[in-house]
């Protein structure tokens, strides 16, 4: 029995004069392969017949399966990507930038690195994006996905060449520190995840300290509240600063997931938010214009992230070439209500 999408591009190419090889550029948005005129003409004809083609058509058809696998790995089992805003946003932009380019965006939080792999092959993935990963499970990641364009955000790789579109940690937590003293604030709370876990978290932590030991200032163990980073672990952390006698006046929260749960358990509890305490957060998502107070923050600029991410999986997709560039964007300090000067 002869597939029906198979007759259905027999017609529009008869119809029209040319090639079913020719319709199938047109399909799938290859009109760099066909000329304006043709494109148009074939196009006139799909109207006409009232032609859809299914993703699974055009996958037998082209060769390509137009997926785009997005993986987090490393997310936490109970609410996945969904309870994390920055993540969510994230989201949000790569699948505006997937579908510009005509592609099927594909995401699953993952906790197994062994699940990336699977999971890639398994949708037959034309490309991969991975939204961090840790040192030493980018050697395992490349050599399952050796077949398969991966770009990585905010990743670390210990100096294993891979395609990553990182922010500079360093300056992120030198800044954060050295806007808080510049506003006159000695006793400080970093707050983020392990750092002998996260590289991410490891450089904000150095830029950090390094901002304190231009005041003669040191950051002490007892200084640092280690969270994962979610609206509750925020939560736990501001009641634990709460219950604890060291006087703190500023908080320095190395994302605004963070940031958002501290700030719900200070003014749970009657603080408020700068008299009382001031707070900088991390990352520069939408909800950090809409809290009252609106939280000051360092930015990085996630449009940017994802059209970058964006450009470069597909330059590999469409040119066959690997790409191990890794390129680090600024970031900024957004002032906002949430750090008063002493």
């Amino acid at each position: 029995m002869k597939n029906s999408n198979n007759l259905n591009l027999k017609t529009i190419a008869e119809r029209a004069g040319v090639s079913t090889a020719t319709v199938s550029n047109v399909i799938n948005g290859n009109y760099h392969k066909v000329s304006e005129k043709t494109a148009q003409r074939v196009n006139e004809i799909i109207s006409e017949l009232g032609y859809s083609p299914s993703a699974a058509a055009r996958s037998l058809v082209s060769n390509e399966s137009r997926i785009i696998a997005l993986l987090i790995p490393n997310m936490m089992l109970e609410g996945g990507f969904g309870v994390d805003p920055y993540a969510s946003e994230m989201v949000s932009l790569l699948e505006k930038e997937i579908q510009q380019e005509g592609y099927y965006m594909m995401v699953r939080s993952v906790n197994r690195i062994l699940d990336i792999a699977e999971l890639a092959h398994t949708w037959n993935a034309d490309g991969v994006i991975i939204l961090g990963a840790y040192p030493e499970e980018v050697e395992e990641i490349g050599y399952k996905l050796d077949s398969i364009p991966v770009v990585y955000t905010d990743t670390y790789s210990n100096d294993i060449p891979i395609a990553n579109i990182g922010i500079d940690d360093y300056k992120g937590g030198y800044i954060s520190a050295k806007y808080l003293l510049e506003k006159g604030h000695r006793k400080i709370a970093f707050v983020g995840p392990d750092e002998n876990v996260s590289y991410v978290i490891k450089e904000r932590c150095r830029g950090f300290r390094d901002a304190l030991k231009e005041y003669n200032l040191k950051l002490s163990d007892e200084d640092i509240y280690v969270s994962d980073t979610s609206i509750d672990g925020g939560v736990e952390i501001g009641n634990r600063i709460i219950n604890s006698d060291k006087k703190y006046t500023a908080i320095s929260a190395m994302s605004d997931t963070l940031a958002l749960g501290i700030c719900s358990a200070l003014l749970h509890n009657g603080i408020k938010i700068p008299d009382d305490i001031s707070i900088i957060g991390f990352d520069n998502i939408k909800p950090c214009d809409y809290i009252n107070p609106s939280l000051t923050t360092v930015s990085q600029n996630l449009e940017e992230k994802a059209s970058l991410v964006g450009k470069r999986l597909f330059e590999m997709i469409k040119t066959k070439k690997s790409d191990k560039t890794n390129e680090i964007l600024d970031v900024e300090i957004i002032e906002r209500q949430s750090v008063k000067t002493l």
